[in-house]
């Protein structure tokens, strides 16, 4: 069966593209994420992390 795919998938013209438009945007997306984390201030990471542990009822 996944001989037919892989057939399949070699004779549609222009689709060696998608896994490299695949690997393009899992990196660049996570190397995003990755800087915001990074740049993320300090004091706001302090405050997010204390929400759970407030007894504002």
């Amino acid at each position: 069966m996944f001989e037919q795919i892989k057939h399949n998938m070699e004779t549609i013209a222009g689709v060696s593209i998608y896994p490299i438009l695949s690997l393009l945007i899992f990196f660049f997306f996570f190397v995003g994420l990755a800087i915001w984390v990074i740049s993320y201030k300090k004091e706001k990471i302090q405050e997010l992390s204390q929400i759970p542990l407030n007894d504002k009822l």
